[in-house]
């Protein structure tokens, strides 16, 4: 006799929470992909190199060395004193090993500052169009996340107007991403200088996510608040990793650099959460930032050639208007002149959600909704890919489009 087994309730925080947006587009991708189906992949927010031969050679000695073990919980000491003298020798920052904490991944590094910064009754600004798990990274923390938004007609940059007005007594504090995935756009010197103004009056945090600074197009060195304001040192904590730079999303590596105390404060989150970061992945980590330094200029090289074809070919299309991405592997169009159009078959497109399944079921072509990122006017589309793809992709597009009556 089958009993019914009464479903175990669920914690209240997971009500409010959804499941990444990109990962779902990517997987429906992979799966009609996996069934024949000539699917042209836009979703994936990860670079289309290998990770370097002399990385994945050092994480082969990792195993073959028998470096299997458990680390300390912040990251193992060479690693860290690398992490140092990289943002040293890049930037002219002075960060001590104690300063720095390596994750499983940047997206658990934020996700260890969140635990170890804010709470109920906090309220975290976030400018959108913003990277995904930014608000229920927040969220789970307890606190709120209150969304900034930015203007394509500004080129996505911060408005310091605007920031003040959606600031109150809660905010604890901010979270920038320049380059910005999905836009592509870069914060100027005038923005970051707000911010970190009103951070040092206010006593905000400011979470700098930087994991796109080597993906920058054009000689104009990148402005970042540390050099805008040195000031809000103490008040900033820095984002980063190798899964961009150097092709290594699956191995799971990020770094954070901070402020020692809150640094300590995120090592007891992940001293109860994961331990440490995979050894062998650390010991990849390490060849990559004591290396040799080509391979993100390599890959820069090859996506700004893409990314020129990529807008060409949008701005080309009737009504769709796109910002010229500073940095990042995305394109950030507005598709919204398609919204209310109808399928062949009689449906309406209401917003990204819908266009982006038309597009999936119809064309062939997986891209992630706007809506996703805050922005619904929009679609991002990931120019990690080959010209090929980006020019099949592209007239498959174009065509989708000019089929909505």
């Amino acid at each position: 006799m089958i009993m019914n087994t009464p479903r175990i309730g669920l914690a209240a925080r997971v009500a409010g929470i959804k499941a990444s947006p990109t990962l779902a587009v990517d997987a429906k991708a992979k799966a009609l992909k996996a069934e024949g189906a000539d699917v042209l992949n836009f979703s994936v927010g990860e670079p289309d190199f290998d990770t370097p031969p002399h990385v994945c050679a050092a994480g082969k000695a990792a195993i073959d060395q028998g470096f299997t073990r458990y680390t300390p919980v912040p990251g193992i000491l060479p690693l860290r004193e690398a992490v140092c003298a990289r943002l040293a020798a890049d930037h002219g920052w002075n960060y001590q090993p104690a300063q720095i904490q390596v994750s499983s991944g940047g997206k658990h590094g934020l996700y260890n500052m969140a635990q170890a910064l804010f709470g109920p009754g906090d309220e975290v600004l976030i400018p959108s169009p913003y990277w995904v798990s930014y608000p229920p990274i927040v969220q789970l923390s307890g606190a709120t996340p209150v969304i900034v938004p930015l203007d394509e007609k500004n080129d996505f940059d911060l408005d310091p107007t605007i920031l003040a007005q959606y600031a109150g007594p809660a905010t604890r504090g901010i979270i920038v991403n320049s380059p910005s995935n999905p836009t592509g756009s870069v914060l100027s010197a005038t923005a970051l200088k707000a911010i970190a103004g009103m951070a040092l009056e206010r006593g905000w945090v400011v979470i700098s996510d930087d994991i796109y600074d080597t993906i920058l197009y054009g000689a104009a060195k990148l402005p970042h608040i540390l050099d805008v304001d040195p000031r809000i040192k103490e008040q900033t904590l820095i984002l980063n990793g190798v899964s961009k730079s150097f092709a290594m999303t699956g191995w799971r590596i990020g770094y954070t650099a901070g402020p020692e105390y809150i640094i300590a404060a995120m090592n007891k989150i992940q001293s109860q959460a994961t331990s440490n970061a995979s050894s062998i992945a650390q010991k990849a980590a390490l060849a990559a930032l004591v290396g040799p330094q080509d391979f993100p200029i390599v890959m820069r090289d090859t996506f700004v050639l893409r990314r020129d074809f990529i807008l060409r070919a949008l701005t080309s299309i009737p009504g769709l208007s796109c910002v010229r991405p500073r940095g990042a592997f995305y394109v950030f169009p507005n598709m919204s002149a398609y919204y209310g159009r109808k399928t062949a078959g009689g449906q309406v497109i209401v917003g990204s959600v819908d266009l982006a399944d038309y597009l999936l079921d119809e064309a062939l072509l997986a891209a992630v909704p706007g809506v996703a990122f805050g922005a619904d006017e929009f679609m991002r589309f990931s120019f990690a890919t080959s010209m090929n793809i980006l020019a099949k992709g592209m007239k498959r597009l174009a065509t989708a489009l000019t089929d909505l009556k």
